[in-house]
């Protein structure tokens, strides 16, 4: 029954402070972060373990460490904590005249590519909505909403979605981007295991266009000769333009990054070089009304964008 008064034994200080010896470690460093006295902390923790009936860290020479019923409780703890966040940011919007602030997650190829339009469109007609945008990994999108970190989130749809609402936002076409004079340029279209001969600058390990690119490499029993990784796609573009290799971008990412560059982009005859991005949310009964507007505003997109392609 442990759960009618469960609501009575937490406070939101235990909670960050819990978050705290997680995140730090040590008991003297998580008290330090929450500016509060080592003796104090340590009490908190130890007469919630006791309310609770259960243990939730392993004492030991080097620090705490979370038991299973600790990882527990630090994931609901997060969440909560985020959400009285999100309250306060929002009750604050509310109170400088702005109705609504929606929390978004998105990869970079949704970001660079899509995003600036599409958001533009919608603050168009609701100039008092705020949009906090972050960039993440796919997979980061995805576990970040699961937390509940963001509201409504952008991904490539070979990302396990862990159960979420998912469905079609933007579609994009990967293409080879390189020097002119490169022994590929004159070609019109090109098979990736032909650019498996040649060095390639690489996206961040986590990126979907790395993870897709090796993939494809290993199914061939080949492997990817990658020089160098970088962070975007206009890193990509320089490191192609100084000769460190060749790269595979988003046929936008290239419009708007590598064609000033005087760099040359080839379409791939992989099949899978046509990618499509896709919008995640935990439930659309419990966004709030603007990240609902939001999510059905982008949703549309997609069957816009094949209505005209038509």
């Amino acid at each position: 029954m442990l759960h009618k008064n469960l609501t009575r034994r937490l406070d939101l200080i235990t909670l960050q402070l819990l978050v705290a010896v997680h995140e730090e470690g040590t008991l003297t460093r998580a008290a330090a972060r929450e500016a509060i006295a080592v003796s104090a902390a340590s009490k908190r923790l130890m007469e919630l373990e006791d309310a609770l009936g259960i243990g939730l860290f392993v004492r030991n020479a080097k620090g705490m460490a979370l038991t299973a019923a600790g990882e527990t409780l630090l994931h609901h703890a997060r969440r909560m904590l985020f959400g009285m966040e999100k309250m306060g940011l929002e009750l604050d919007e509310h109170i400088q005249g702005v109705r609504g602030y929606v929390r978004m997650l998105a990869n970079l190829s949704a970001i660079i590519q899509f995003l600036p339009e599409d958001l533009h469109d919608f603050v168009s007609s609701h100039e008092q909505v705020k949009i906090d945008l972050e960039e993440r990994p796919s997979t980061g999108v995805v576990q970040g909403i699961v937390d509940g970190v963001a509201d409504i989130g952008i991904c490539s749809e070979d990302t396990d979605t862990q159960d979420l609402l998912s469905v079609a936002y933007r579609r994009d076409t990967l293409m080879v981007v390189m020097r002119s004079d490169h022994l590929l340029a004159e070609r019109d279209c090109v098979a990736f295991a032909d650019t498996l001969d040649f060095d390639h600058i690489g996206l961040h390990a986590a990126s979907s266009i790395n993870m897709r690119t090796h993939a494809a490499a290993r199914a061939g029993g080949r492997l990817l000769r990658v020089r160098i990784h970088v962070p975007g796609f206009d890193a990509v573009c320089r490191m192609v333009q100084a000769n460190m290799g060749i790269g595979i971008l988003p046929r936008k990412a290239y419009e708007l990054f590598g064609r000033s560059l005087g760099l040359t982009a080839v379409a791939l005859s992989d099949d899978w070089s046509e990618r499509t991005l896709i919008l995640v949310a935990r439930d659309l009964a419990t966004l709030s009304p603007v990240s609902r507007l939001l999510f059905e505003h982008l949703r549309r997109l997609d069957a816009s964008c094949a209505a005209q392609a038509v």
